[in-house]
């Protein structure tokens, strides 16, 4: 593109995992863009907002150094204007405003913090960017921003958005909530796998287009996975329900720096893919979908669309939409609305909170007799999985008697994963004291010893709070987290 006097912008998306750059030549009014420059890097700001509710010094650091050399980048290309945006991680931290503070006085970037509404519509706008060139668009087509907080879902309609929603289910908040093992264990799949289609059930979707695109970090490195694993033909950015399949059973395999070394990639991204993957096949599954289309643009470049098309004013308009498209889908019925507070949806919940409850506690009393190390796990494996349920449903609970039973069975899990992987690391030393030489078992014998001091002293704790643990009590509390049907769906 010839273009000198054509404005060129920077879009920057601060995200959850990854902070991205797009530098472009941005026409008006045909809104078609000519790319000069993108880069991104893996900061994992969602880390630490998960973990303390905060982004930690380390991560604003982080930031802040990746966004002085976008803005560098910005320079190098004569950008007359940055247009930067923060999403999930950073709109729930209670240091937001500090954070972006900080940015202006250091960086010199403005940071508007959009919410789901705008975050949806901006995505849109880039995901669809080269099918908005064709000729005959589909009718009907839905996209999904995978994102490391959230997941963005927009159904369109002769290319105008018709529904959109946030979900709190990112690849950065699966991955730090069930998959910390690397590679992640068949127990820590199980459990994702629980909260994933609990939750997606319950949206209680009436009509899910056939078209799927997705986009994000997630969604573009399992495409590539996919091409230099399996040989793809990388001129199609299709992945089916079978290509989806294969890469978690890769990614259960192998460790992450395997998966990055053998296939070069980032090894903090292919920790965070085996997330996205269990995400990804969970929405096909849910909704009968056969493949999902990969689109390399997002909300970045959503961002550079709404310079092109309006200019300065490219925040106001996008806001308006944002909430145009909000009033529209609240007042007419699009068969895709999502029915959050059904009664099926609360009296489910309740089902599947006192059967995995009663699952968990039917190991208690063989736990108790210590005799079977095998029960400690299975116990384990219960209760989380009754978080996971929790977790799914925990939006429509009632705060209190939600955040108290939650913590009770949290403090459980815990007891017993402490008991569990200290049985594991006496195993494993016991099976290498047969093969130690006679200078080495020694050694092991002393580490074995002290192990199962400790094993002892923890089973007397373990036992402590299993004997407290009220059976009738436990259920009468869970029942509390869910309103009686007939009853006001508050939150109180």
């Amino acid at each position: 593109m010839q273009g000198q006097n054509v404005p060129v912008c920077a879009a920057i998306d601060i995200g959850s995992n990854t902070l991205r750059l797009v530098v472009a030549r941005c026409p008006c009014p045909d809104g078609v863009l000519d790319i000069l420059e993108t880069d991104e890097a893996i900061v994992r700001i969602g880390e630490s907002v998960n973990a303390t509710g905060a982004i930690s010094s380390e991560k604003q650091a982080h930031a802040l150094s990746v966004l002085q050399r976008f803005k560098a980048l910005a320079t190098k290309h004569s950008a007359q204007t940055i247009l930067a945006i923060a999403t999930e991680a950073i709109r729930k931290a209670s240091n937001r405003d500090d954070f972006l503070t900080v940015i202006q006085q250091e960086a010199g970037i403005e940071v508007h913090c959009i919410d789901g509404d705008m975050e949806a519509t901006l995505t849109f706008y880039g995901a669809t960017y080269e099918l908005s060139k064709s000729a005959q668009p589909p009718a009907k087509v839905s996209v999904m921003d995978m994102g490391g907080g959230s997941t963005e879902l927009v159904i369109a309609k002769d290319m105008q958005i018709s529904w959109h929603t946030s979900l709190p289910i990112g690849s950065g908040v699966i991955h730090d909530r069930y998959l910390t093992a690397d590679p992640p264990t068949e127990a820590d799949r199980a459990s994702a796998r629980i909260f994933l289609h609990t939750y997606l059930t319950g949206l209680q979707l009436q009509q899910f287009p056939p078209i799927l695109f997705a986009t994000g970090g997630s969604a573009n490195t399992l495409l590539i996975l996919a091409q230099r694993a399996f040989g793809l033909d990388t001129s199609h950015a299709i992945l089916t329900h079978e290509d989806l399949v294969r890469c978690e059973g890769l990614l259960w395999a192998l460790s992450a720096e395997e998966i990055a070394q053998r296939y070069q990639l980032d090894t903090k991204r292919a920790r965070i893919i085996t997330a996205g993957v269990l995400i990804l096949l969970s929405l096909l599954e849910t909704f009968d979908l056969k493949e999902v289309h990969i689109s390399s643009y997002g909300i970045r470049e959503g961002v550079a669309l709404a310079y092109a098309r309006n200019g300065a004013q490219w925040l106001a308009e996008a806001r308006q939409q944002a909430h145009n498209v909000s009033q529209a889908t609240s007042h007419v019925n699009t068969n895709v609305e999502i029915v959050t507070y059904h009664e099926e949806f609360i009296t489910s919940g309740r089902r599947l909170f006192l059967t995995r409850a009663e699952t968990m506690l039917g190991w208690r009393d063989v736990v108790l007799k210590h005799e079977d190390s095998e029960a400690v796990h299975k116990m384990r494996v219960a209760s989380r999985r009754l978080r996971a349920v929790m977790d799914a449903y925990q939006s429509i609970c009632q705060r209190r008697p939600f955040k108290a039973v939650y913590a009770q069975i949290k403090d459980i899990a815990d007891a017993l994963g402490i008991a569990r992987d200290t049985d594991v690391m006496i195993d494993t030393l016991r099976q290498q004291l047969e093969q130690a030489s006679a200078s080495e078992q020694a050694g092991i014998r002393w580490l074995i010893d002290g192990l199962s001091e400790y094993r002892m002293s923890h089973q007397q704790l373990l036992e402590k709070r299993l004997l407290k643990l009220d059976k009738d009590a436990l259920l009468r509390s869970l029942k509390a987290c869910l309103a009686e049907e007939g009853e006001k769906h508050g939150k109180g």
